[in-house]
Formats: structure tokens, sequence, C-alpha cells
């Protein structure tokens, strides 16, 4: 089994970028093994940055995704983490926070129309909208938010087979500050 982890979000914009500086975070920190030997599990990360459409032959070359990214949330507050798949959204989520996140729910939409789309789980994070001015730094409650989410990626990793090692403790704005460069 092949299960793709796709960081989504603008990095120049401060918490838009969580799902990116996550998968990085992720990549840079851990390594991925399959629980049971017999049953090889292959575990990718990628930066999906803002590319959505062009996404669509990476999704649907793997068996699951977990999509890491940012979320508009009625009455939420900024670093509540929602959890879900891609089948059974709430109705609360909006997806109306920022551009890229419409693309990427109908890019997922385009692919599921046209009955390719692999299993999608999602762990979006209400980000703090920031204007137009360009930063790398996180929010501090989406700083926080940001360690369930990590622990959500394990559970579900888990959950289909794979053993995350933390390896190393890199800290996740340290991340974010070197995001552009990818890793």
């Amino acid at each position: 089994m092949k299960i793709l982890i796709l960081g989504i979000g603008n990095i120049l914009f401060g918490d838009e970028g969580i799902g990116v500086h996550l998968s990085n975070y992720l990549k840079v920190n851990y390594t991925f093994t399959p629980s049971d030997p017999s049953n090889p599990v292959e575990v990718e990360i990628v930066d999906g940055g803002t590319l959505a459409q062009m996404l669509i032959p990476l999704i649907t070359s793997y068996n699951k995704v977990l999509i890491l990214d940012c979320v508009s949330v009625d009455g939420a507050e900024i670093g509540d983490v929602y959890a879900f798949d891609f089948d059974d959204v709430p109705n609360i989520i909006t997806w109306a926070g920022s551009a890229h996140e419409v693309e990427m729910l109908q890019t997922l939409r385009l692919v599921e129309i046209n009955g390719d789309l692999p299993p999608v789980h999602i762990i979006g994070i209400v980000p703090e909208v920031i204007g137009e001015d360009t930063a790398f730094d996180l929010s501090p409650n989406v700083k926080e938010g940001a360690k369930l989410m990590e622990s959500q990626a394990i559970a579900y990793l888990a959950k289909n087979g794979v053993c995350a090692t933390k390896t190393n403790n890199r800290d996740l704005q340290e991340i974010a500050n070197l995001s552009f460069r990818g890793f």
C-alpha cells in the first residue's frame, strides 16, 4: 500500500502555509516503517503548496491520501483542529478562507467525479488569516494546534499499518522559516 501525506498551503502567508510546514516537520522529524514487515506500506510526504489540479496525477497514484491544510469553519477559533474523511465533510467546514482551500476542494471533487479518488483523510486547522503582507511566522494558536494535528497524523498512519518513529526534534517554526527551500 502507498500512502501520500500531502501538505497544502501558501507558505508566504503565515498560518496559511501550515499544511506544508507540518508535512515538512513530519519529513524532518520522523521515520516511517511498516508496523508489520509482511505487509509493506510506503509513505511519501509531498509539499503540494497551492498546485491544486496539477496534483491530480500524484493523488491518483496512491492507495490513501492524508491532506494537511487549513480550513474555514463557522464559529471556530484560530488553532481549532478538525479531522474528517473527504467523503464525510462536516457541514461546519465552509472552505471559504483562501483561494488554495477552494482550489483543493474542487480538485478533490474533480478526481472523485472521474472515479479516481483514493480514500482521503483531511486534518485541517483554522488559521489566523493575514492580509497581503508576506510572513513566515505562525500564530501561537496555530503552533499549539499543530501539536494535535501531528498526533492525529501519527494516529492515522498507525491505523493504516505505519509505525512513525520520532528521530529528530526540530521546531515547527524553524521549519516554517525554511519551508521555501524544500526538504
